[in-house]
């Protein structure tokens, strides 16, 4: 159907609704879901949409043009053309009455028509007199919203005028369709991103991962001269868990002391699977001495954990190997490692269950 025009065919109960403001159609709540999924609403001004609103206004001569979206309780601008809009309630607004029509609503003379003679923007500035919008519809027959144009002074859009606000209206909703995707691809391929980085048994970042934020962790540290350390873990004696109860069982308690490490952990930390039972943590701005309490706190927290897997109980013991670069000291990731695993060497050579550490680093060439 096309636009309707003036107040034909507006009804009864619809005129007796008028006092308690603009009634909801009733689809309102499947329309306010399709509408959040375009996630439109509060996003900064786009200059596609300002050219279809600019396009609108100049095609049918008029001094305005908005491309709006009628949310739960207010009407949100995305374009304007012509003043200044901000968000409006959504009961003084004149695009919540469009979207109440199957194509839109044009009404020539706003100040002669009851459901919008006492609207704020009739009776005081901009007082607009015409009104024409067009409705934003999804492919599924949601009206999210409207392109429209309007006037101070009363008067009636010609037929081509009608047809052209009707095609722009359909090229912003393709453009409403496009945004929407844009910003799917991009959630999908940030959530690729991340589940591409960790670790499918542990939940922690894969080696890459790891040794990638490790690079940057050390730039930094050397740049800005600040402390860094890395810890590695070892769960001891773990091929005979896996010999005597079960690859199942060896892989529940690697899951287990995976879920130990990012709970214990700063935001700002890393926790990632090193190479096999082989765990490591990298700690920004964190001092060896630090990182040695913090290594001391999951030593015990992992000793003092029992393990329950397939009618199995066991517990397990880890050895931790700590090293870092204090404040001045400069160092590589090589040189990292290399002393965190010297540490962790000497951890298991005296007797394992116990935390080594090695400071500082060695120096980088």
């Amino acid at each position: 159907m096309g636009v309707r025009s003036g107040i034909r065919g507006w009804s009864m109960a619809t005129a007796s609704a008028v006092s308690h403001g603009v009634p909801r159609p009733a689809d309102d709540d499947a329309r306010l879901a399709a509408l959040q999924r375009t996630q439109l609403l509060d996003t900064p001004p786009d200059d596609d949409f300002d050219f279809l609103a600019n396009l609108a206004a100049q095609l049918c001569d008029a001094p305005f043009a908005f491309i709006t979206l009628v949310d739960r309780d207010r009407v949100w601008v995305k374009a304007a053309v012509g003043f200044e809009a901000g968000p409006s309630a959504r009961d003084d607004s004149l695009c919540a009455w469009s979207i109440l029509e199957d194509g839109g609503l044009s009404i020539p003379d706003l100040s002669a028509d009851p459901r919008t003679a006492a609207l704020p923007t009739t009776v005081g500035g901009p007082r607009f007199r015409m009104y024409h919008g067009v409705n934003l519809v999804t492919s599924d027959g949601h009206r999210l919203g409207t392109l429209c144009v309007l006037d101070k002074r009363p008067r009636t859009l010609d037929p081509k005028q009608r047809r052209q606000v009707a095609r722009l209206a359909r090229q912003v909703m393709a453009l409403v369709e496009l945004h929407a995707q844009r910003r799917e691809l991009a959630q999908a391929r940030a959530t690729l991103d991340a589940l591409s980085s960790v670790d499918e048994l542990t939940g922690l970042a894969h080696r890459r991962a790891l040794l990638e934020r490790l690079a940057q962790e050390t730039e930094r540290a050397r740049r800005f001269g600040t402390p860094l350390s890395v810890v590695l873990i070892d769960l001891d004696h773990f091929k005979l868990v896996n010999e005597i109860h079960g690859n199942a069982v060896g892989d529940h308690v690697l899951r287990n002391v995976g879920t130990q490490l990012r709970a214990h952990l700063r935001s700002l930390d890393l926790a990632g699977r090193h190479a096999g039972e082989q765990l490591c943590l990298v700690l920004p701005g964190t001092p060896p001495g630090g990182a040695s309490e913090v290594a001391q706190q999951l030593r015990e927290k992992i000793a003092g954990t029992v393990h329950r897997c397939d009618g199995q109980v066991l517990s397990v013991t880890a050895s931790f190997g700590v090293a870092g670069l204090e404040a001045g000291f400069t160092g590589t990731v090589e040189g990292l490692l290399k002393a965190a695993e010297c540490a962790l060497q000497r951890a298991k050579e005296h007797g394992r269950n116990r935390v080594e550490s090695m400071v500082p680093a060695p120096l980088s060439a």
